[in-house]
């Protein structure tokens, strides 16, 4: 018989690897070699006992223990293939997850029918940026599950009772057998008559037709915070559709959409804009208006302030969503205008002041005469 390879080596793990990471490499050779993948394939069949035997020892923490400190012959005395007893190891999550074999793989599974919670139900508004900012209600319309009041949301015509289901004897759940690699298999599904539920309804309620809901429009009201982002939802406990066996209702998720500003815009908590700025207030210094999200402020700049300057106004950005007290900055950049219409006197005047800064005088007045008269 060939010397049996390293459980670390099969599985293309370190010895020090996590139970995800053996998790994970054993999925990934399970589906790969799966005989039902490769029917007939006797190397296929091979490499998939070698990988199982491989996970089944070292996803038990004891078993590792043994392998790492003894190897192989920890297990020489026991059944199965090469030595080991795969009936005493449960493959359950890893099989039902590859290859859909319900909730349990050789064992049972939790109740069908039992209560469930609702489906969440999901819906989008549009607010404005000014909104988002101090926050807002909005009023939602929306078609709602509630139970029939015609027959109490049991499904059923008045007068008459909801039946256990007779091919799972009111479980939700059916049993079958499958032959696999490792022998005969027990299975469990959700019942195809009843749909998990375990009840059967023979004569169905006119108003909802065994449904148990009606639908009604109805309006809800949202609270929209201070300071949600674009693409943020907000949860509303139990709007959403009803629960089923009892369950209680799910939620409603509402996605907040918050449209552009023309001035602002915004960066998790801070704003930022820009200000137009005077060219005489650029050199002289002076104030400058500033437009905020909480109105317009005064802005002292320093003489010589250029263009492109950046400024921050601490405390005028977005409130944190954790506390609407605390709040982000406004920064804004300062840009100068440049006068675009001047009439004769205003262009004579910023000659004289280009000529003072540039150093010129009378003398040499004539000979820029003709590029005077470009302006």
């Amino acid at each position: 018989m060939a010397e049996k390879r390293d459980y670390y080596e099969v599985l293309g793990v370190a010895k020090g690897a996590s139970e995800d990471e053996i998790k994970k490499a054993y999925r990934k050779l399970a589906k790969q070699y799966h005989p039902d993948m490769h029917p007939g394939d006797k190397e296929c069949e091979e490499k998939f006992k070698e990988a199982s035997e491989a996970y089944s020892v070292l996803s038990d923490a004891d078993k590792r223990a043994k392998y790492d400190q003894f190897g192989h012959a920890a297990f020489e005395q026991g059944g199965g293939a090469g030595g080991f007893d795969f009936n005493s190891f449960d493959f359950g999550d890893i099989f039902s997850d590859l290859f859909g074999f319900g909730d349990g793989f050789g064992r049972g599974s939790r109740n069908a029918n039992g209560p469930k919670v609702g489906a969440s139900v999901r819906t989008a508004i549009r607010i404005t940026f000014e909104e988002a900012v101090f926050g807002c209600e909005k009023e939602l319309e929306l078609n709602i599950k509630e139970d029939c009041p015609t027959c109490g949301g049991s499904g059923a015509k008045p007068g008459t009772s909801v039946d256990n289901c007779g091919k799972c004897n009111g479980t939700g759940q059916v049993v079958f057998t499958q032959q696999s690699l490792f022998g005969v298999v027990r299975n469990v599904r959700q019942c195809p008559d009843c749909r998990g539920t375990g009840k059967i309804i023979k004569d169905k309620c006119k108003d909802c037709y065994g449904t148990g809901y009606v639908t009604n429009r109805k309006k809800i009201k949202v609270t929209v915070p201070p300071g949600i982002d674009d693409g943020r939802a907000i949860r509303i406990k139990g709007k959403g559709e009803p629960g089923v066996n009892g369950g209680p209702r799910g939620d409603l998720l509402v996605e907040v959409h918050v449209s552009d500003h023309p001035i602002f815009q915004r960066a998790d908590r801070d704003i930022f804009s820009s200000a137009p700025m005077s060219y005489a207030t650029a050199a002289l210094g002076g104030e400058v208006r500033i437009s905020t999200i909480d109105g317009d402020v005064l802005y002292e700049v320093k003489p010589g302030t250029q263009t492109g300057t950046k400024i921050r106004l601490r405390g005028k950005g977005v409130p944190s969503l954790k506390n609407k007290d605390v709040r982000g900055d406004h920064y804004v950049t300062l840009v100068v205008e440049v006068p675009t219409k001047l009439n004769s006197q205003q262009k004579e005047l910023l000659r004289n002041f280009d000529d003072s800064l540039t150093g010129r005088n009378g003398k040499t007045a004539a000979t820029d005469k003709k590029k005077k008269k470009l302006f």
